[in-house]
Formats: C-alpha cells, structure tokens, sequence
C-alpha cells in the first residue's frame, strides 16, 4: 500500500526535472541565439559603416577630380581624366579586422567608379521657362529625340504638360496637381510608364535648373535633337571631330554646322556643371552602390543628390 505514493512521487519528481531541463536548454537556446543575432547585427552595421566611408571617400576624390578639372580651364570633353572609369580595385588591406592580421584575413573587398557628365543627355527641365510655361523649342527637340529613339512624339508633349502642371500646382498649392519628379524614374507621377522612362534614360536626365547640352559629350542622338536640322550621319561627324579636338568654343561647333542656324549658348555648350558620380563597392557576396549628382560652381564641386542600393551578387547575377 506504500509503494504506490512512493512511485507516484518518483514521477512527479521525474517529471519535474524533465521540465526544469527543459526551460533550461530552451533558455540557454534563446541565450544563443540572441547573442548570435547581435553578433551578425553588429558585423552588419560594422560593414555598412566601412562601406560608407569608403563610397565617400571616392566621391571626395571624384570631386577633386572634377575640382582640378574646372582649373585647367579647357573645355569639358570626354578625353579629360576625369572620363576615365576606375577600374575594380581590391580594398582588402584597409578594411582588416586587426591591424597584426594580413590582408588575406581580411574580407575581400573591391571599389569601382566612373564620372559622367549629366549634361551630355538632354535636360526635362529645360522645357519650362522660369514662369512654368513650355518653351516651343525645347518641345521640339524632346520630340525629335523621341522619334529618333524609337518612341512615340506625344511622349514629350505628354512629359512637358506633366512638368508643366506640376510646377505649377507647386507653386500655387494645388493639391490635384502631380509632384515635381526630381529624378527620371518619378516620371511616373507623371503617367509615364516604366519601359518609356528605361528608353530615354540614356538620352535625358533631370537637373535643378535649366542647362544646355555639352558638344563635347553628348551623344549623336542628343546632338541631332538639339540641334534643329541635324541629321544623325552629321551629328555622327562631330562626335569623332571632338574625339581628335575636343570643341574649344561654341563656334567651333557652329563652323561645323554653317547652314542650320545660329546656336545658343542656351542650347549647346563646351563645359558643363552638373555631373554623376557612380561608386561601386563589392564586399564579398554583397555590393553597394552610390549615385551622386553634384554640380560644379566655380572651383567648388557641390553634391546634390546622393542614393545608395544594396545587392547580392547571387542575385544580380
């Protein structure tokens, strides 16, 4: 009769240490994990870091670049050293862990960059004069460069009217009208759709205020555009005119085009201002990617605009 309580409590007791072992291995997991979690939070945050000091400091050579670039005072041309991509570099050896360890140790980890003058592609905001209302010119010549690259004419006056409309609902609060886009891709607030906007994104660009477009950079596509009266084959004879002789003047580049008109410094240039910079930095099985728009004043390289996009290697491949 004594037996069974015995046994009963033996169970109890069995069962109750079972249990105690139990949240114990499940505390001491959680105790784990957590201390796991925080390591890779940390060693992510750590390269985030490295990462963003490391783009910066290419876009402070970028702008030096740009810097001793405005005080040679030649015109802005693709054969400055400035147009000269860097090519992928290893950065191992400034990114070790511990001083004492090698660079073998450390990550592996690769910059790459390339400076490219923005006002080589025809500007969306040269389409509006200062009191909101689009210039017939400027129409002209995005519709020409759409037809040339394969799109519809009623693109740019689609384009020009959302401009015009946003700019305006801007400035009289108007909360019907669309946003003012500050990059190509907001062209879709615009109605704009997305194979539109990757068709142009070669030809124009959209910068703070109106510029002209640089002869020396632009491509035959844009040249033909701006330049009413232009057929392709000429504008292809002055992109290898300047890759001998960059074009020094404004009438260097109108003595090759005597029988289209007078160009203005509006529409044509031989220097430009607004420039982007791309910086690409591939640490290990990741890369991270920085746009910058800066704009250049004088000796003073000013940045803008400045964006960054992370992705995996496995995936972008």
């Amino acid at each position: 009769m004594r037996r069974r309580p015995v046994q009963a409590q033996r169970g109890a007791a069995l069962l109750t240490a079972l249990i105690i072992v139990t949240l114990v291995v499940t505390l001491a997991a959680s105790m784990i994990w957590q201390q796991w979690r925080a390591v890779q939070v940390e060693a992510a945050e750590r390269a985030r870091m490295q990462s963003a000091w490391i783009l910066q400091g290419a876009l402070d050579w970028a702008r030096l670049i740009l810097r001793e670039d405005a005080r040679s005072g030649r015109p802005t041309a693709l054969t400055e050293p400035w147009a000269t991509p860097l090519a992928e570099a290893r950065l191992s050896t400034f990114l070790a862990a511990d001083r004492d360890r090698s660079a073998e140790d450390g990550p592996d980890a690769f910059l790459s960059g390339v400076i490219t003058d923005a006002q080589a592609r025809y500007n969306l905001a040269s389409l509006l004069d200062p009191a909101g209302k689009i210039v017939p010119a400027e129409l002209d010549a995005l519709q020409r460069l759409c037809q040339t690259v394969g799109l519809s004419s009623d693109v740019a006056q689609r384009i020009a009217a959302g401009m015009r409309d946003a700019q305006l609902g801007a400035s009289q609060g108007s909360g019907s009208a669309p946003l003012r886009p500050r990059r190509l891709a907001q062209l879709t607030w615009l109605g704009i759709d997305a194979g539109t906007i990757a068709a142009l994104e070669p030809y124009v660009t959209l910068l703070p205020v109106p510029t002209p477009v640089n002869a020396n950079t632009a491509s035959r596509e844009v040249l033909a555009a701006v330049i009413k009266g232009l057929d392709l084959a000429t504008a292809e004879r002055l992109v290898q005119l300047r890759t001998r002789d960059p074009f020094k003047t404004l009438a260097a580049v109108q003595a090759q085009v005597p029988g289209l008109g007078p160009l203005t410094a509006q529409q044509v240039s031989v220097t430009s201002s607004f420039f982007e910079v791309r910086g690409r930095l591939r640490l290990e099985d990741r890369a991270l990617e920085q746009r910058s728009l800066v704009e250049r004043r004088g000796l003073d390289v000013l940045v803008l605009q400045r964006e960054q996009v992370s992705t995996l290697e496995g995936l972008r491949s």
